[in-house]
């Protein structure tokens, strides 16, 4: 059963998106650039990571 593994990738979007979302709201407006899109990847990989948890075949049917 593939699906645990994929806990790691919400793991890393829980990551990602607790570092983003504060670091674009005090970095400076040029910079906040990469926070805001590192928050953005975050919330991508937990719901990816999420649907291939409980649907691991979800992409090759």
């Amino acid at each position: 059963m593939k699906g645990p593994q994929y806990l790691l990738l919400v793991l890393a979007g829980l990551v990602a998106l607790g570092w983003g979302l504060p670091a674009a709201h005090r970095w400076p407006s040029p910079r906040n650039l990469l926070p805001s899109l590192l928050a953005l990847l975050g919330i991508v990989m937990m719901l990816l990571g999420a649907l291939l948890t409980f649907l691991p075949r979800f992409f090759m049917e």
